[in-house]
């Protein structure tokens, strides 16, 4: 990273303008498409190795990725001018079709073969869940994917160079002992730093993941202000469990996050795989989806309904405030001039809790809510002792449903006490309509989401694990 280049510049741009590495493509500029997927090896301490994921170069900032290794569609050739196995299985399955997408299914499935010998067809298909084939090739590329690992190890990148102790060495060797900073970019290394140089700079932006401020330079043209990256800072990259709760640092990747979430609450599971995709979930963070305030953000429900709480700082001084005292309107936040958030802690499951996150989009996969839900009951003896339940895209911030669980807390648990729940809504509530959804439709899915709560929990069940929940623990 040089002083000549602009902090802003995408991964994308500087291979293809700089390097002429135009095998990765510019599709949506938003991190939706995935014809701009690369994959980045990123050494991690805990583990002794190097970790390979996907992400998308279209909105990920070039110093971000300042001592990683960056593998991109012309790295995979063999040392011999070989197709790697990835690209000859598209090939011999007739895969490619315009070819303009290709490269990015080839790097998303790329990081598939470095970590599974034998991939599932649901595993391929989550795989790709973050890249469009336009001219409706999905079949045989889902079958390239599945097939693989039958092919013999290329003379490039198989599983045991991206192991080897060599590679893991020259990571080593990349690592910076002083904080890196060009013009408009400075990235700390310790917390302490972190916080000097917010505290120093409270104009600055503080970034993390950069999947949505990314695309506020790429599709909104903004210029902004000098960028403190939070990246580099140990402290905030680890997962920590105490006998309370735990502790996920602002850091930590969306995809990490969750996983530490989901081996606590396995119900989380169908939530945590519809979070976006996952080369968005390896870049993102998840303290930046709750720092980000969005009314939609799919994390703030479930979390909300947990007792989630956060860990601020400004300076030296550090204070915790509960994560739905957060949001205080519209885009505003309980964070002052030079403050920043410094963890999550979500609390240790209590004995007879059930809970489910719901969320209600017109895809499947990598879209957007209309409603998304976080309920948790306590219930004994047929009765609700305590409800937290928490929506979003029913107000302008993620927000609790007060009048809905006053009406259940004390009462029997069955189908008349939940459409009282339901009816109570409307008090808590007043949606707004856009392209996601009128209000009208907003009010009455929520109120679905409780019958289905009641359905699923019924007086005489338990919590509820679902087939799709099997995350274990990070």
């Amino acid at each position: 990273m040089t002083a000549d280049v602009a902090p802003t510049t995408t991964v994308l741009e500087y291979l293809r303008d700089t390097l002429r590495r135009t095998g990765t493509k510019e599709g949506c500029a938003e991190g939706d498409c995935g014809a701009c997927t690369v994959v980045l090896g990123e050494l991690d301490p805990d583990l002794g190795r190097v970790a390979y994921k996907a992400v998308n170069s279209c909105i990920r900032f070039l110093p971000t990725i300042d001592g990683a290794e960056l593998v991109t569609v012309e790295s995979l050739r063999g040392s011999d001018g070989s197709l790697h196995p990835v690209q000859q299985a598209i090939v011999d399955h007739h895969a490619s079709q315009c070819g303009f997408c290709t490269p990015g299914f080839v790097m998303s499935l790329f990081a598939l073969y470095l970590r599974l010998e034998q991939p599932s067809r649901e595993q391929v298909l989550e795989a790709l869940s973050g890249n469009l084939c336009r001219c409706t090739g999905y079949r045989p590329l889902i079958e390239a994917g599945c097939r693989m690992g039958a092919y013999a190890p290329p003379t490039g990148w198989s599983r045991a160079q991206a192991a080897s102790s060599e590679r893991r060495e020259a990571l080593k060797a990349l690592c910076r002992e002083r904080a890196l900073e060009v013009p408009g970019f400075c990235a700390p290394r310790s917390l302490d730093e972190l916080a000097a140089a917010i505290n120093e700079r409270p104009e600055a932006l503080v970034l993390a993941g950069g999947t949505d401020v990314g695309l506020w330079v790429t599709k909104q043209l903004r210029d902004l202000p000098p960028l403190i990256y939070i990246g580099e800072v140990a402290e905030l990259k680890r997962v920590r469990r105490n006998g309370a709760a735990v502790v996920i640092g602002a850091a930590v990747s969306l995809a990490d996050g969750w996983d530490a979430v989901v081996g606590e609450y396995a119900e989380l599971g169908e939530l945590a795989q519809r979070f976006g995709s996952p080369p968005v979930r390896n870049s993102g963070t998840l303290c930046g989806n709750l720092a980000n305030g969005s009314p939609i953000g799919d994390s703030m429900p479930a979390l909300i309904a947990l007792e989630a709480e956060l860990e601020l700082r400004r300076g030296g001084v550090t204070r915790r405030l509960p994560l739905e005292d957060f949001y205080r309107g519209y885009q505003r936040k309980d964070l002052a001039p030079g403050e920043f958030l410094v963890s999550v802690s979500v609390p240790r499951r209590r004995p007879g809790l059930r809970l489910a996150g719901y969320k209600v989009s017109k895809r499947f996969d990598q879209d957007i809510s209309a409603v998304c839900a976080g309920i948790a009951l306590q219930v004994e003896s047929g009765r609700v002792h305590g409800a937290r339940i928490a929506f979003g895209g029913m107000a302008a911030i993620p927000a609790r449903a007060r009048a809905a669980e006053r009406v259940l807390v004390g009462a029997a648990w069955d189908g008349e006490t939940i459409e009282r729940a339901a009816a109570a809504l409307a008090a808590d509530f007043q949606p707004l309509s856009d392209l996601r959804g009128g209000s009208a439709y907003r009010l009455q899915t929520a109120g679905n989401l409780l019958r289905r709560f009641h359905a699923e929990h019924g007086a005489d069940a338990g919590p509820v694990r679902t087939a799709a929940a099997t995350a274990a623990p990070a």
